[in-house]
């Protein structure tokens, strides 16, 4: 069968457009609208909480709208109740709706640390307790719950901390328990699923294979465009399991087969995507973006080779800790290592570096700019450039305008 050819420049407006970069940030404020629409339009925003800039589903939505007050996020999720914590494509934000459509996952969540179900076992009447305590007392933290008599509190080199919130996290991670709120450092709140889970998609039930077609669909809006494993990863389902789904929606007519120019694999082109003549992005991109947190994909795009380093080791580092790629137009055209400095106000950019062809007097105007109005946002007052990186010398005389 012969598929119709997209040009990797095409493919990449596509899915630009699908990731919310073909439209301009908002002029006016920044209200719970614009966040509601890019949560949808995204399907969800990965939740992580490494603050060596602002945590990183804060960024996503900043990365398209620019300055928003961050408290309208918490408040859609934990106030109004649009949108809820899940484990999506890792810890998530999704809407509401998809809940039900992740509950044949939860019905098979590996509990979290592994092996962590040994212990549950040795404890099943804790384990047990621990969800009759939520249901008698309403939302608790894992701080107010005791650990199993005659067990230490405390689980040794896991970031989960302790047994109480273990536990709190199976039941979550089962669905039988919900996330009601997060405190200012962070922690969750725990209750029941179907006291923060409104009972229309508390109550509804889909079969595994209904949800995987329904999840692939939601990931196949949200790239415009891409290969069955980029659709696969958005939700971590394997490829081998979304490819008859993905069969199916080409033949229900929601996804068109295609073969993109450099790309070994075909492609699936949803039928709602848009292909704008230019895009007009400047901004900097969290590395836990969708747009780019399938670094395979982001490769195929972008020509970007791009890691995550901040668990290297330190001799071992290419380009630095935090790294923030910057898209420009429809290019990822340099990559900086932020710190935010916040005793001293100020946001720090530790290396810089310039990709090939890209031109730098116009990349580092631009993102001197964006580095000023992302630091103003994020409440500090001045942006300082390192020396570490082919590109620092000419972004620090760029910022130095701006000041």
């Amino acid at each position: 069968m012969t598929h119709r050819a997209i040009s990797l420049n095409d493919a990449r407006r596509i899915a630009l457009a699908a990731q919310g970069f073909d439209r301009s940030r908002p002029r006016s404020a920044v209200g719970l609208g614009h966040i509601r629409r890019v949560i949808r339009q995204l399907g969800l925003i990965q939740l992580d909480f490494v603050n060596n800039v602002v945590p990183a589903h804060y960024q996503v939505l900043f990365s398209r709208l620019g300055p928003y007050n961050r408290s309208h996020l918490d408040r859609l999720v934990y106030s109004k109740r649009e949108f809820t914590e899940q484990w999506a494509h890792e810890a998530s934000i999704v809407p509401m709706e998809t809940w039900p459509l992740l509950r044949h996952r939860m019905e098979k969540h590996r509990v979290r640390p592994w092996g962590f179900e040994k212990l549950m076992e040795i404890h099943r009447e804790y384990v047990t307790w621990v969800l009759a305590e939520v249901r008698a007392r309403g939302p608790l933290t894992a701080d107010v719950l005791p650990p199993p008599e005659g067990a230490s509190r405390r689980i040794e080199g896991s970031w989960f901390g302790s047994i109480p919130r273990a536990v709190l996290e199976a039941h979550f991670g089962r669905g039988l328990l919900a996330v009601a709120q997060r405190l200012p450092n962070f922690a969750r709140t725990y209750d029941l699923a179907e006291r923060v889970v409104a009972e229309e998609h508390h109550g509804r039930r889909f079969d595994g294979k209904e949800s995987q077609r329904a999840l692939l669909g939601i990931a196949a809006r949200a790239h415009g465009i891409g290969t069955a494993a980029d659709l696969a990863d958005y939700f971590r389902m394997s490829v081998g399991e979304a490819r008859p789904r993905l069969a199916e929606l080409v033949a229900a007519g929601e996804l068109t087969q295609v073969r993109v120019e450099g790309w070994r694999e075909p492609a699936y082109l949803h039928r709602d995507a848009k292909k704008p003549a230019r895009i007009d992005a400047a901004t900097l991109l969290s590395p836990f973006d969708p747009l780019i947190w399938f670094r395979p994909r982001t490769a195929r795009l972008f020509n970007f080779d791009y890691r995550f380093e901040i668990f290297v080791p330190q001799h071992k580092r290419r380009w630095g800790v935090y790294v923030l790629p910057f898209l420009l137009g429809d290019r990822l055209v340099a990559r900086v290592d932020l710190k935010s400095d916040r005793p001293g106000r100020r946001l720090g950019v530790l290396s810089a570096f310039l990709e090939p062809d890209a031109d730098a007097r116009t990349v580092a105007e631009s993102l001197a700019r964006e580095l000023h109005t992302f630091a103003g946002w994020l409440g500090l007052e001045t942006v300082s450039v390192g020396r570490r990186g082919d590109f620092a010398r000419a972004l620090a005389a760029a910022v130095r305008v701006f000041r």
